[in-house]
């Protein structure tokens, strides 16, 4: 039996709703569904349809036509009878099996795009005498009085085409469902429904993270040639990573991809390349550990290649692979080509994101997934929802600096996210605006907002490291729509960790609300649009500040009681990863070199700088949040928090601190953390740590700590709040 997850399960109620919504509507209308890929989008489709039929809320009769790519309306045609074999609620069938030249009700109708997308040999479009053909069966399905909803699934190599167009409106359904990953902005799509990646992660369905040649820095190259420099990393990885499942008692036996060049020339010389580099390894089909998958050239152990014991170490493959082809044991890819199209470079990532047994591991390096290439990679490939996925920077702990602290840190599990932002949020961003002086710092710019767009660009070389040169950019104004288009970006991009879909409505009010109350500007006004575009970051500032607060005062008091999970001797990470979203430093005193942080908060950079001047400090730590392999201390309302700063003097004491602005310090937030950071501490010391700590402010240059048991902030009496110095 499938057991749906949880965010699955939020997925579908969400979409039955909206489509029920849709199909009130006078017009026929298109909603996209977007999930990550290892999401379970056929999964969700598939009960998506069957609590449609099950659960109807309207008179509607429907019958389904579903269209895939390549051969994945195969596969989909599969799973979803897979899904459906209990109760035989909806009948899946091809254009063959179509009874009376109809779509029946509650059947789906499986079709190739590709079949029915080509000049001259359109055999399910074009007439013909029997009058089998999709317009005379889309017609006989209507006139039985059922109602068609098309689903095209991966949308984005399909929808936007001329020919699809065409081909839905030959269709004419009441509802079109695209699904993808990575949809194209749906400029005709009515709703869409976005599946979060942070939840997919939640449920351990995929891995936390991509590294993309990890400890290149340090290896030594020799002779070798790029291609076998990454082959014989991409080995050793997975040598220890099999060493890893056996230890962890799994049977995994983890697969290494390596992706061909599409083209023909040279497809055939890189391929013969490979293999005689593989068998230096002792890696060949005949010994059964190669496996190759081309057009031309099937080895004959492919059948069983996704099981998870399966001997096949390495599998060659070009781009059939990329799209519907599920082994949850690919851990690694090896990528010897650029990847033209974004859409398949995501895909592509998407083989090595699974997890084999749909559970994260003890050992971290068995919950990612790893790429290797001798070629540049641009961040473009990381756009979209890979964003915030792939890592491509790494900080290792430095071992010369570093001495052990063996703290213990206290990890709460959650038992359920909390996604979405309430009309709580609004007021919050009120007041944060008011604290952080938000009128007075807005900025209102005579100059329109632009776009630059780049020109007169040429690449010579594509296999040349570091930035592509170019001739130059021309300004283009931004016209209302795209003021709109701009701005709903923004606010998109400042929901996260809580779903733009359900979210982005909330901060939206909010800086309406702001502009309108502060400056008289009309709601949807687009001069509000070109304020918030010249203001950006201080807008960014105040929403992030607000989603802080937000989390504190109205996540934790919903929140279930979690079950804690210690880890008794926590250390500083001998390695970190982090996206492209990052900005590197190297200060001298930081334990991890280099430091990548997002913005830092004005009192994270003074207290940086405090750190950095001290002739008592040994090392520092800025802490990171939400993992259990960063630190994190019990606050005393049954919640946890991570403290900003890990600090090693050079007497072997070690200090842990939180900094706040005054205004943050006299949040409600605040006394939790104090009073259970003074309550840990007090605990440690009984056990013979020398430590210290508390909540630090900077008061007129000052640095002011608070380390009472009982907390409280007074700007105008800081009797209880000492100098801080060292």
């Amino acid at each position: 039996m499938i057991v749906l997850r949880d965010y699955q399960k939020r997925a579908i109620e969400s979409l039955h709703l909206k489509i029920e919504k849709s199909l009130k509507s006078s017009d026929n209308e298109v909603i996209v569904f977007q999930a990550p890929t290892g999401s379970g989008k056929t999964l969700m489709v598939a009960a998506l349809l069957k609590d449609l039929v099950q659960n109807r809320k309207t008179s509607h009769k429907f019958s389904f036509i579903w269209v895939s790519v390549r051969r994945l309306h195969q596969q989909s045609k599969e799973k979803l009878e897979k899904y459906y074999e209990d109760g035989r609620v909806l009948t899946c069938s091809y254009f063959e099996d179509l009874e009376d030249r109809k779509i029946s009700e509650n059947e789906v109708l499986f079709i190739n795009w590709h079949s029915i997308n080509k000049k001259d040999i359109n055999i399910y479009v074009k007439e013909n005498e029997q009058e089998n053909n999709l317009n005379n069966i889309i017609q006989n399905t209507k006139e039985d009085g059922r109602t068609i909803i098309l689903i095209i699934d991966e949308s984005h190599h399909t929808a936007s085409s001329q020919k699809s167009k065409d081909l839905i409106e030959i269709i004419s359904p009441k509802l079109t469902l695209e699904v993808s990953a990575t949809p194209h902005q749906g400029e005709y799509a009515i709703d869409r429904e976005t599946v979060r990646l942070a939840d997919v992660k939640a449920e351990e369905m995929i891995k936390s993270e991509i590294n993309i040649n990890p400890e290149f820095l340090t290896i030594k190259i020799g002779d070798k040639s790029s291609d076998e420099l990454v082959i014989d990393q991409a080995l050793k990885k997975r040598e220890h990573l099999a060493k890893l499942y056996k230890e962890e008692g799994s049977n995994i036996s983890p697969l290494v991809l390596v992706q061909l060049p599409d083209s023909q020339g040279t497809l055939l010389n890189k391929k013969e390349e490979v293999i005689e580099i593989l068998k230096k390894k002792h890696l060949t089909e005949d010994n059964g550990k190669l496996a190759v998958w081309l057009s031309e050239d099937k080895s004959d152990t492919l059948p069983n290649i996704e099981k998870n014991e399966n001997e096949v170490e390495v599998l060659i493959f070009k781009q059939a692979i990329a799209l519907g082809w599920d082994c949850p044991r690919a851990s690694i890819l090896i990528i010897f080509r650029e990847s033209k199209s974004f859409t398949f470079t995501i895909q592509t990532l998407g083989r090595i994101m699974r997890m084999p047994e749909l559970r994260y591991y003890n050992s971290e390096d068995l919950n990612k997934g790893y790429v290797f290439t001798n070629l540049p990679i641009g961040i473009e490939i990381i756009e979209d929802y890979v964003k915030d996925y792939v890592t491509i920077y790494e900080s290792k702990r430095d071992s010369k600096l570093y001495r052990s602290i063996a703290l213990p840190s206290y990890y709460l599990k959650r038992q359920r996210e909390h996604t979405r932002l309430s009309g709580k949020f609004i007021e919050i961003f009120s007041k944060v605006g008011e604290n952080m002086k938000l009128s007075k710092k807005i900025v209102f710019y005579k100059d329109k907002p632009k776009n630059l767009i780049i020109a007169e660009t040429t690449i010579l070389n594509i296999d040349k490291t570091g930035e592509i040169g170019y001739g130059g950019n021309i300004s283009i104004t931004l016209n209302e729509n795209e003021l709109q288009e701009k701005f709903d970006k923004f606010v998109t991009q400042c929901c996260p960790p809580y779903a733009p879909v359900d979210s982005s409505d909330r901060i939206k009010s909010a800086i309406y609300q702001f502009f309108n109350k502060k400056f008289k500007l009309e709601k949807y006004s687009s001069k509000v649009h070109e304020a918030v575009l010249q203001n950006e970051q201080i807008l960014r500032d105040v929403i992030n500040a607000s989603k802080d607060i937000y989390a504190e005062e109205i996540e934790e008091i919903i929140s279930k009681k979690r079950e804690i999970d210690l880890t008794e001797r926590w250390e500083v990470p001998i390695v970190d990863t982090y996206t492209s979203q990052v900005l590197r430093e190297d200060p001298p005193k930081c334990a991890m070199k280099p430091l990548y942080t997002k913005k830092l908060s004005e009192p994270e950079r003074l207290f940086i700088n405090l750190l950095e001047n001290s002739e008592k400090v040994l090392w520092w730590y800025k802490n990171r949040e939400n993992e259990k392999r960063y630190f994190s201390i019990l606050r005393t309302d049954e919640g946890n928090f991570y403290p900003d700063f890990i600090v090693q003097f050079k007497d072997n004491s070690i200090g842990i601190f939180e900094t706040k602005k005054d205004w943050t310090a006299k949040t409600e937030e605040a006394r939790p953390r104090s009073d259970g950071l003074q309550k840990y501490i007090k605990e440690q010391r009984r056990k013979g740590k020398n430590i210290r700590g508390g909540i630090v402010v900077n008061v007129n240059g000052s640095w002011r700590l608070n380390d009472k048991e009982k907390y409280s902030y007074d700007e105008k009496n800081m009797q209880d709040w000492g100098f801080l110095q060292f």
